[in-house]
């Protein structure tokens, strides 16, 4: 144990009338919605990266953070992890999600930092028998390092493609050991800063040959969870090839791993792309690759990813809503990719800021399930694309252009339009939220 939460409760659920700070007001695990535990459909995951490892820093400024387990030891990786533990227990949160830096000191070799990868694995393992959180998902920093400058698979140079496939290989190992249910790949320096330099047909096939050994890799050693690629359209890189969730399954399709990887879809990601998070989670959806998601939300006046805690429930709901009609997570969850201002120095800040988060999630999702459980929108939407239910139009998609267009002359069709009816659904949406 640590004293560095000392006099912070375990976050109870109090209802939406309590005026406690320390504790939930929507959040119940326990509460019954469309036939499942709320827990159990919000699958609520820490970072470890942005909650134990994030040191301050923003583009203009460095550490403002003096947590006492920062520096380079195996001593302070384990305090570190003891502090993770305490925080994952008073959350009450079911999972936590890892890069191999955020957890082991970095050695002077890669040997090393297998060897302290290892070591801290095992003291976690040790923390999982006897605590309550479990992984949901390890990846690589392939992004930090100066090593990979000009990226990891899609470096110029093979050694590094090679250091790349080494690290991978060792956390994917590293996932399996914490009994992790996902692998995600996060390409933050796979693109580049200038054509000038870059040879886009190499670097996009050899993204596509990594992606491809990752999941051999998986089936050989028998891992059964997902592997993930959360999609980014730049930042740090100019350009990545990962840029949206079309952009990704157009990827996978040319590579034929269309059914061997999901993506994981960060909010504030889909909005550098210049979508919605709800679009996103529609189109991995519709194009059957939806795994899980990064939950956060962008400052909108800012032109960077803040990467802060969600905080508006009316917003999150077309996200949840767009989640539970896609039938929920299996392996996925809602992972806090966040982290606290700069300014927020207190441990309690750490707490509070997840406890807020937590909350908003669970209000997006009752209000999300509650509308679908009425079936009105769903059978407005039914309505609107009712004709192509009829002979005639599956006919029409069986047949030929010649046949399509005989129909007009054939029946005198002079189609006119019909209501989308948007305002009347944004009422009855906001009747829920």
């Amino acid at each position: 144990m640590t004293d560095y939460f000392r006099g912070i409760p375990a976050i109870a659920y109090e209802g939406p009338n309590s005026t406690n700070e320390f504790a939930f007001r929507h959040y119940n695990p326990d509460e019954v919605i469309l036939g499942k535990r709320m827990e159990d459909h919000l699958r609520f995951a820490v970072a470890y990266w942005h909650s134990f490892a994030y040191q301050g820093g923003d583009p203009f400024g460095g550490q403002t953070f003096e947590r006492p387990w920062f520096g380079e030891t195996m001593a302070l990786a384990r305090q570190k992890a003891d502090v993770a533990f305490e925080m994952f227990d008073i959350l009450n949160v079911p999972f936590y999600c890892f890069h191999d830096a955020d957890m082991r000191p970095e050695g002077k070799t890669f040997a090393e930092s297998k060897r302290n990868l290892d070591e801290i694995v095992d003291y976690l393992a040790d923390k999982q028998t006897r605590h309550k959180a479990r992984l949901l998902w390890g990846t690589s920093n392939l992004f930090s390092h100066r090593r990979w400058m000009s990226g990891a698979a899609t470096n110029p140079d093979p050694d590094v493609y090679a250091y790349a496939a080494a690290t991978v290989k060792a956390n994917l190992d590293a996932t399996v050991k914490l009994g992790g249910q996902n692998y995600v790949l996060w390409g933050g320096r796979e693109g580049y800063e200038t054509l000038l330099n870059t040879d886009l047909a190499i670097e996009r096939s050899n993204a596509g040959r990594f992606l491809t050994q990752v999941v051999e890799y998986k089936h050989k050693i028998g891992f059964k969870g997902a592997i993930l690629i959360e999609p980014k359209p730049q930042e740090p890189s100019k350009h990545q090839y990962d840029y949206d969730v079309s952009t990704v399954y157009g990827f996978l399709k040319d590579f034929g791993l269309e059914k061997e990887v999901q993506v994981n879809i960060e909010q504030g990601h889909a909005i550098l792309a210049g979508h919605s998070f709800e679009h996103e989670i529609a189109t991995a959806a519709a194009l059957g690759i939806f795994g899980s998601i990064d939950m956060n939300r962008n400052d909108y006046q800012s032109g960077w990813d803040t990467d802060q805690f969600p905080n508006n429930h009316v917003e999150k709901a077309v996200a949840f809503y767009e989640i539970l009609r896609a039938g929920g997570y299996t392996t996925g969850g809602t992972n806090f990719d966040a982290k606290v201002r700069r300014q927020s120095l207190d441990p309690a800040d750490l707490i509070l800021s997840h406890v807020g988060g937590m909350d908003t999630c669970a209000r997006a999702l009752k209000s999300a399930a509650a509308l679908l459980n009425s079936g009105e929108l769903e059978a407005h939407r039914a309505e609107r694309y009712a004709g192509w239910a009829a002979p005639v139009a599956k006919a029409m998609l069986a047949g030929s252009l010649e046949q399509a267009a005989a129909r007009v002359t054939a029946e005198g069709i002079e189609p006119q339009p019909k209501s989308g009816k948007q305002e009347r659904l944004e009422n009855l949406w906001n009747r829920f939220v």
